[in-house]
């Protein structure tokens, strides 16, 4: 089963992520993370990235979906993968569809975690003084910025992917283990 978390920052995509990875053995595909492993690693996408992030620039969607497809060809991604992190525009969305027909691969779903903005900024707020900020990204301001972006880059997916028919919209405003139990009957009806 292959899906794709998608929903603005602080809806708590990490954590259902993490207990999608625990409950149904899923493997968490982290482009951050992937980025990282393939320069570790000295492979020819992760040099170019190497190249690329050496410069503080942002890694081009050809690198992304490089790093992706040769993550996806490791055999600890047979049972399933959760896309963390990527798809985040139109073109990687298009671009995920190529590399997963050309590898014989398919998305099952893309489960949208729905959350108002100003229960966002709450929680972000809450998070921070739970923490004492230790995050960089645990301010107000840095969350309304990334919702931004979001909001321009990442929301256009919903649409693309109602019109695909692999959507499907869970409140991600409810507690944890509503929004797990909300996401398992996506997942278990699939």
């Amino acid at each position: 089963m292959n899906i794709i978390l998608l929903g603005p920052p602080g809806a708590g995509k990490g954590t259902q992520a993490a207990r999608l990875v625990a409950g149904r053995g899923l493997v968490q595909l982290s482009t951050g993370d992937m980025l990282r492993a393939a320069v570790a690693a000295g492979s020819e996408v992760g040099r170019k990235a190497k190249t690329v992030m050496e410069a503080g620039q942002l890694v081009s969607d050809e690198i992304v979906t490089g790093v992706v497809s040769e993550r996806l060809d490791q055999p600890d991604v047979r049972k399933g993968v959760i896309f963390d992190g990527f798809p985040r525009t139109l073109a990687q969305a298009e671009a995920l569809d190529r590399l997963l027909a050309e590898k014989g691969m398919r998305l099952d779903a893309v489960v949208e975690m729905r959350v108002d903005d100003s229960l966002l900024l709450g929680r972000i707020e809450t998070r921070a003084a739970e923490t004492g900020g230790t995050r960089a990204d645990d301010n107000a301001e840095t969350l309304k910025n990334r919702l931004g972006v979001y909001h321009e880059q990442t929301a256009p997916l919903i649409a693309y992917y109602g019109g695909t028919g692999t959507l499907r919209t869970v409140d991600g405003s409810a507690s944890i283990e509503e929004v797990s139990a909300r996401i398992a009957e996506v997942l278990d009806a699939l």
